[in-house]
């Protein structure tokens, strides 16, 4: 790092703009190759290869090799966390705007962010959790699932919460929607649900985007979770 302040180090990183493309393409929580990252950052392969290179070498990306081609992805978490939040600060002061477009209300209704499920239909969902005290907030950032919530998970989605709290990983996860402005639930739990989800093919994946489709099997269940007392 090149200065005594390491948060400008990382500042320097996001808001160089390519670089910025890069890691809002990483968001989705899937690895992509370094020519993928060339094309959403518009840039030359010698060009991409050095962001890369800064990236990961400040701890924002991690790298596997897979044959003669690499792949890159977010380091983890706290990474994703961390651009979600200044998504929520660089919007919040925009005028508002015309009409959405089609693809930018499916992403704003869901997506990913990072290994979880984002948007209005994920603050949605946890507002019902947090209604119902199955979740409850402990500090800014996290949420401690309670009894009644570990079955509800258990019942309603086949989640094993108690097992889950054995990882190294935050269970619950606080996290404020860059979209809504609101906190959407992450962490392990909200990885699992996602998993879950996608399994039960509640919602699918739209590819090139990280916008999600509810289907018509999920806008039914799903209904059910949120608008259920």
């Amino acid at each position: 790092m090149s200065t005594p302040y390491a948060i400008a180090d990382i500042a320097a990183l996001v808001g160089e703009p390519t670089r910025a493309a890069i890691l809002l393409a990483l968001l989705g929580g899937g690895p992509l190759p370094a020519g993928a990252l060339a094309v959403e950052a518009n840039l030359s392969a010698a060009a991409t290869s050095l962001h890369l290179s800064k990236l990961t070498r400040g701890g924002l990306l991690s790298v596997e090799q897979e044959g003669r081609r690499r792949y890159y992805r977010l380091a983890n978490d706290e990474v994703a966390h961390a651009l979600e939040a200044l998504g929520v600060i660089a919007t919040a002061h925009r005028p508002p705007t015309r009409a959405l477009s089609p693809d930018r209300a499916a992403f704003r209704a869901a997506r990913t962010c990072y290994d979880h499920l984002a948007g209005s239909l994920s603050v949605a969902l946890t507002q019902r959790l947090e209604r119902d005290e199955m979740v409850r907030a402990t500090d800014p950032r996290a949420y401690e699932v309670t009894e009644d919530g570990a079955r509800w998970f258990a019942k309603e989605m086949g989640i094993e919460v108690a097992a889950l709290a054995q990882g190294g990983r935050l269970l619950a996860r606080r996290c404020i929607d860059g979209t809504e402005r609101r906190p959407h639930l992450g962490g392990a739990v909200g990885a699992a649900m996602l998993e879950r989800m996608l399994t039960l093919r509640w919602v699918a994946k739209i590819s090139g985007s990280r916008a999600l489709r509810t289907t018509l099997r999920g806008q039914e269940a799903l209904g059910r979770l949120v608008g259920s007392a």
